[in-house]
């Protein structure tokens, strides 16, 4: 097949899955679904979004459409963030309260690394490592937490120990998945390392803040270890 309608079809394909999970969600909303369930949803699905890249032609330029789904989200969070309803579909399935600035802090932050990642990073186990953290464990944590969570801490802002948990076990089993999938495998004392640096992180973190903070802390500790 050519590489250029390659690339553009498995484009297609990203773009049909982000925005229809995102539909989905706000279906579920509408039907009783709790919406901060319904935002860690979302969160997981959007940093999933990475499972696409394999179907990508590699010799070819187009391969950085992979990024389309995250940049248009990223333009409409910002706009969105300054003139969006309450019941707008993102507010209602993004936010934890309802307000739509809410959109312009860690919905926002997290397409900007997907930016990031589709672009300097594509394909590199780096990227697979920072996404499995920021997607599967910081989606996951919370809802651990808040259901199991009896060992509270606050430092910049509220935790659990549970959570923490949750997020080091999902974390690097996202980030083992990711990079068997592509790879066939992946240096386990680098993975380890990865998740207790960024479970430090992630608990040291500012609300929202962290969408940052743990990619980056992820791709300091790949890179220390090339």
């Amino acid at each position: 097949m050519d590489p250029v309608l390659q690339n553009i079809l498995v484009t297609i394909g990203g773009l049909i899955y982000v925005f229809g999970i995102v539909a989905i969600m706000d279906l579920a909303v509408k039907k009783g679904f709790p919406q901060d369930l319904s935002r860690k949803v979302v969160h997981i699905a959007a940093g999933s979004w990475l499972i696409f890249w394999p179907l990508y032609n590699q010799e070819h330029w187009t391969k950085y459409l992979n990024i389309t789904p995250a940049l248009i989200w990223t333009m409409l969070l910002l706009i969105k963030g300054f003139t969006a309803k309450p019941d707008d579909q993102a507010v209602k399935t993004m936010t934890r309260t309802g307000d739509r600035r809410e959109l312009l802090k860690g919905p926002l932050y997290f397409t900007l690394v997907m930016n990031i990642m589709g672009t300097l990073f594509f394909y590199s186990p780096g990227a697979l490592i920072s996404m499995g953290f920021l997607g599967w464990g910081d989606g996951l944590a919370p809802v651990f937490g808040k259901r199991f969570g009896k060992h509270k801490y606050h430092i910049f802002s509220d935790r659990t120990l549970e959570g923490s948990i949750a997020f080091f076990f999902f974390g690097f089993i996202g980030a083992l998945f990711f990079n068997l999938l592509f790879f066939g495998q992946i240096n386990i004392l680098l993975l380890i390392t990865a998740a207790v640096v960024t479970s430090v992180i992630e608990g040291f973190s500012p609300k929202d803040i962290d969408n940052i903070l743990i990619p980056l802390s992820s791709m300091i500790v790949y890179y220390l270890f090339l």
